[in-house]
């Protein structure tokens, strides 16, 4: 296990009351074990971000790098009603 450093941080009263409770109801042996425990899930976030982050960045490179066909904005205009009309269809059909 990595040595510990002791630290003081300042917490609002409401961020010292849940740390107060989730120690008094079991869910953790001490305070130092709550703060654990939020640094651990932030640091979980923040990278869970960066992935998301990376994903999009690639799909974006992948999409600039795309040398298929565009559409015309008339063209993507024509294809979305057609899906809507379909799907409307779709429904009249079943409340029938």
């Amino acid at each position: 296990m990595e040595s510990a450093e002791k630290i003081s941080v300042t917490v609002t009263p409401a961020m010292a009351r849940m740390i107060r409770e989730k120690v008094a109801d079991g869910s953790f042996g001490s305070a130092s074990e709550v703060v654990r425990a939020a640094l651990r899930a932030l640091q979980r976030e923040e990278e869970e971000r960066a992935e998301r982050i990376a994903a999009i960045k690639a799909r974006l490179k992948a999409s600039i790098e795309d040398k298929s066909p565009s559409l015309s904005s008339s063209e993507v205009r024509a294809r979305l009603q057609g899906l809507f009309d379909r799907q409307s269809r779709g429904n009249d059909d079943t409340a029938a």
